[in-house]
């Protein structure tokens, strides 16, 4: 049985969108699995009822205090410990749920998933994963923003914690991870991504192929891309916004019609 605790108080349409999305995933995940609404009770309930579902399809976890996304991170962890964030997180700690999903602060969801989850051993901070679709399969990339500045053991670190996931979620039985770079060759980059090709090449936990470029995401070069915050949250926001741009040149030159058509 896999149970999944979700912060229904979590996002900017919260709980709407939280119990929409729960309500969703029930009609699709096997009876075996349980979906624990962590909230606000009184709110949760409404929302159910407003979408005509019944309150003990779930079972609502209450949790009085609410993380707004605009709180500092670590003020607002230490300061509402009974958030919906905090006591979700401290189901999974406890194993009252196998993992905790939030769209709500992610700053609050990071620094709480530190304190109350700790880290791998060898792994110096957490990451925030993004999984890319390619013509192939998707790719891991990592970090996405939560660091902007990147030690190359950190670095090191992202990389093995991105071949776990490749490998145990993903099912990548030898996932490939490359560095992502401004060119292939070792010698390129900053110093602090030479000296994490260096600590890369030496592992004996996944096969390191090396640099990768930004234009090796898409084709789906390796199973695992590894680069600092700064770096990783820029080429998402890029990737945004290549949809917009693809959506808006075929509406022009191809027609509305077409792409509304059914």
């Amino acid at each position: 049985m896999i149970r999944i605790a979700l912060d229904a108080m979590g996002g900017d349409f919260a709980p709407d969108v939280p119990v929409e999305g729960a309500l969703a995933a029930a009609d699709e995940l096997p009876p075996s699995s349980e979906i624990l609404l962590v909230g606000r009770q009184t709110e949760i309930e409404e929302t159910l009822a407003k979408h005509g579902a019944q309150a003990d399809r779930f079972q609502i976890v209450d949790a009085p205090d609410v993380v707004g996304m605009g709180e500092k991170p670590l003020a607002a962890v230490r300061g509402k410990p009974k958030s919906s964030i905090g006591i979700g997180l401290g189901l999974q700690k406890r194993g009252g749920a196998d993992g905790f999903i939030s769209a709500g602060n992610t700053g609050a969801v990071m620094a709480a998933s530190t304190i109350l989850l700790g880290l791998h051993p060898g792994v110096q901070r957490p990451a925030i994963g993004m999984l890319f679709p390619t013509g192939r399969q998707p790719v891991l990339v990592l970090d996405g923003g939560a660091n902007v500045d990147c030690s190359p053991r950190e670095l090191q670190g992202f990389a093995y914690i991105g071949a776990v996931y490749a490998r145990d979620v993903l099912g990548r039985s030898n996932p490939t991870v490359g560095l992502l770079n401004i060119g292939e060759e070792e010698e390129k980059g900053s110093a602090a991504v030479k000296e994490a090709y260096a600590l890369l090449k030496h592992s004996t936990h996944f096969q390191f192929i090396g640099n990768v470029e930004g234009r090796d995401i898409l084709r789906g070069a390796c199973d695992v891309v590894v680069c600092d915050g700064f770096v990783g949250n820029v080429v998402l926001k890029f990737y945004e916004s290549v949809a917009r741009l693809v959506h808006g040149l075929l509406d022009r030159e191809v027609g509305r019609d077409v792409l509304e058509a059914p």
